[in-house]
């Protein structure tokens, strides 16, 4: 008689344990990025690299292929002078960037910002040198071009130092919380992804700086309720209609002088000045200017001595037009590289100086996503593009005038490059549906030279990951849209599931990549039976402008539209039980949870809504005025994206799920959807955490977790 072994035991008694299931709890202490997740910061000459690891500098050595520990941090953190806990929350946006570590020209010394103040590390010696000591911290350090001073900000103005004598030179001092010298407001970084409001001149002579009069941007009143009194704490924040900061750029020496203000139009009302960069030449800056709606680029030169504004190149676009950080301008001062989404899809151009002479670098439909190198000796750029396809990014070089193109990065997924300064070798981290990331590093031929951090492959030998498929959706319009399944465990394709379809739905943002997945709360969901659903709608990012701007001036209507198709097609396939669908997202997605919910009623059992957008009057000025335009001028557009009105609508369970102190989408958004469902007689679920970020994190991350997983255990498994 044959007696039927189970799989789990017959592993076991093999001596091979099975996977586990992905759980919550395995989902909520899934380490955050690693050691080796840290940014690398090449040595000048390129032949070595400095990584974080703990609480030490490693220094890897490129034609060794080894590394060695290179200088512990703790003891400089210990040297630099406390600085006393502010009494009052600073709202600094958290795109703002500051670099921790930055070599010297010549690559004998490293400037380390370290706890508020800066020192320098000799790397002949293994010794720090303290350059500042103060109980308020120096900002966004950066070393001039020639490495002889170091420029800072402390509290509101900008600082430089020389290296040799030590002695300090303030450059500014006028700044105040309201006028904010080389440092940027909330809005700026969070919607342009403005990272810095300094920059030295190439022959470190002079900074040009933005300055911000925010004293005109309206308060929001943020208060943190943790306390036995509730503290007020304003934020700086813009809603659509309402002033934008006013911004001016002046030019001073890095030995002090007078501050040389250089005109570029009026930016409270009309126009935003979204970057800055210097000419080769050190006698001009330039700035990309948009208007306030964003449907015109102006590339403009500024003199430093005379403040003569000349116009190099106009760009306008019937939509909006996106700003991006591929302007190279080349040494021989005749050319500079620019991208430009004119062809309908981002491409590089060669553009000569007077912005005369347009000759295309790359072109096709498909789109440049960044560059990653410039090499002028060689008259070559190094770019990751889609080409290959809309779900992965891959390194190309091509010379200038448009010839030679070659495809570097093999291995199907998705690419991030790190090339060295001299671009002779570089890193590349990529992860695909079935593998890890894996770093490894390559010569400029994209010939491997080594590995610098094998896959971490821990997470695969001990849980159950269950495959993920990339989907292709046809709409009825003919346009192809890709969407990812998830299968529950054990799955049957003769049973019916409960599904629940993540969005996020909105433009600037791409979900949906051939790129390694993990431990996910997706993948916690399937193990407990759901089927998991996410789709790109018209209106996302990675396909083209045409693509992403299906949904200006009308947020909502055409991204739905799209996700009913999707699910059309889900429930095609014949396992999934159309009475049990659940939907959930946050940020924009929280917009689309609710707006799927109440403008199709019957198709969704239950929703989750985290951090939603409800109306877009709430919403900043640079982000909404971009896609939907001017209050006044699309009254009609901002009533048909507002929530609140048809809050009667609702049919479906739901939960909303928001930060009491959220500083992008306001919690106001959230009352007045919860007053307006209130008055309307509808029953829904509240979750408030009194973080003040945008996201739930920390240990509360795991209640959320818990409570949203049982919202649908309760509301779709019935």
């Amino acid at each position: 008689m044959y007696r039927l072994i189970p799989a789990f035991l017959l592993l076991t008694a093999l001596g091979v344990a099975a996977k586990k299931p992905v759980t919550l709890d395995a989902v909520a202490s899934r380490p955050a990025p690693g050691d080796s997740g840290y940014p690398v910061t090449w040595a000048p000459d390129g032949k070595s690299f400095l990584y974080r690891q703990g609480q030490a500098l490693w220094r890897y050595d490129i034609a060794l292929h080894s590394a060695k520990e290179f200088a512990l941090l703790a003891p400089i953190e210990a040297m630099a002078v406390k600085v006393p806990e502010a009494e009052v929350f600073s709202w600094e946006n958290r795109r703002s960037h500051e670099a921790a570590l930055e070599y010297t020209p010549s690559g004998n010394d490293l400037l380390l910002s370290a706890n508020g103040d800066l020192f320098l590390w000799h790397i002949a010696t293994g010794k720090a040198e303290q350059l500042t000591a103060t109980p308020i911290p120096e900002h966004d350090p950066k070393l001039s071009p020639d490495g002889t001073h170091v420029a800072f900000r402390r509290d509101h103005d900008l600082y430089s130092l020389d290296l040799t004598t030590h002695k300090e030179t303030r450059l500014t001092s006028d700044g105040s919380d309201t006028l904010k010298n080389g440092e940027l407001d909330w809005v700026y970084p969070e919607e342009l992804d403005l990272e810095t409001a300094y920059w030295w001149s190439p022959d470190s002579r002079s900074i040009a700086f933005l300055q911000f009069d925010v004293a005109r941007e309206p308060l929001y009143p943020q208060v943190d309720l943790h306390g036995l009194k509730a503290n007020y704490e304003p934020e700086r924040y813009p809603q659509a209609g309402d002033p934008n900061p006013e911004v001016r750029l002046g030019i001073v020496t890095a030995a002090g002088s007078p501050v040389r203000w250089i005109d570029f139009g009026e930016t409270r009302q009309t126009f935003l000045l979204a970057r800055v960069q210097w000419m080769p030449d050190s006698k001009h800056v330039t700035v990309q200017r948009l208007t306030r709606v964003q449907n015109r680029l102006d590339l403009l030169s500024g003199d430093i001595s005379t403040g003569l504004v000349q116009t190099i190149l106009t760009e306008s676009d019937p939509y909006w037009i996106n700003i991006k950080d591929d302007v190279r301008f080349l040494k021989d001062g005749r050319h500079f590289l620019w991208s430009s989404e004119k062809s309908g899809f981002r491409h590089l151009y060669l553009i000569s100086s007077d912005g005369k002479d347009r000759q295309p670098v790359t072109s096709g439909e498909w789109e440049v996503s960044d560059v990653v190198g410039v090499d002028e000796k060689a008259g070559e750029v190094f770019y990751i593009s889609s080409e290959v396809s809309p779900l992965e990014r891959h390194l190309y070089s091509i010379k200038m005038n448009g010839e030679g193109k070659r495809r570097l990065t093999q291995i199907a997924g998705v690419h991030s490059i790190s090339m060295s300064p001299d671009c002779t070798q570089y890193i590349d981290s990529y992860s695909n549906s079935e593998s890890p990331t894996r770093r490894v590093l390559h010569r400029r031929d994209g010939s491997e030279a080594a590995v610098y951090r094998e896959a971490n492959r821990k997470v695969i030998d001990e849980y159950e990951i269950l495959p993920t498929e990339i989907v292709k959706v046809k709409a009825a319009d003919g346009t192809l849209l890709y969407g990812r399944l998830l299968k529950p465990a054990n799955f049957d394709a003769k049973k019916k599931y409960p599904a629940i379809v993540m969005v996020y739905g909105g433009p600037g943002v791409q979900t949906i990549f051939n790129t390694w997945q993990g431990l996910s709360w997706n993948q916690a969901l399937a193990h407990r039976g759901f089927v998991v659903w996410q789709l790109d709608n018209r209106g996302s990012n990675g396909r083209g402008h045409a693509f992403e701007s299906a949904i200006y001036h009308d947020l909502g209507a055409t991204e739905l539209t799209g996700q009913k198709e999707g699910i059309k097609h889900l429930l095609s396939l014949g396992f999934v039980d159309e009475a049990r669908i659940g939907i959930s997202g946050w940020s924009y997605g929280g917009f689309m949870t609710l707006y799927s919910l109440l403008h199709a009623p019957d198709l969704f059992r239950a929703g989750i809504a985290g951090a939603p957008v409800t109306s877009y009057r709430n919403y900043d000025t640079i982000y909404t005025e971009r896609y939907m335009g001017l209050p006044a001028e699309n009254a009609e557009g901002y009533d048909r994206s507002a929530l609140p009105k048809s809050a009667a609508n609702l049919k479906a369970k739901l939960m909303i799920v928001h930060n009491i102190e959220d500083d992008n989408v306001l919690f106001q958004n959230t009352l007045q959807m919860i007053d307006a469902l209130e008055l309307a007689g509808k029953d829904f679920d509240l979750r408030i955490y009194p973080q003040k970020s945008h996201g739930v994190g920390g240990p509360a991350s795991k209640d959320l977790l818990r409570t949203t997983t049982d919202f649908f255990e309760k509301n779709l498994k019935n």
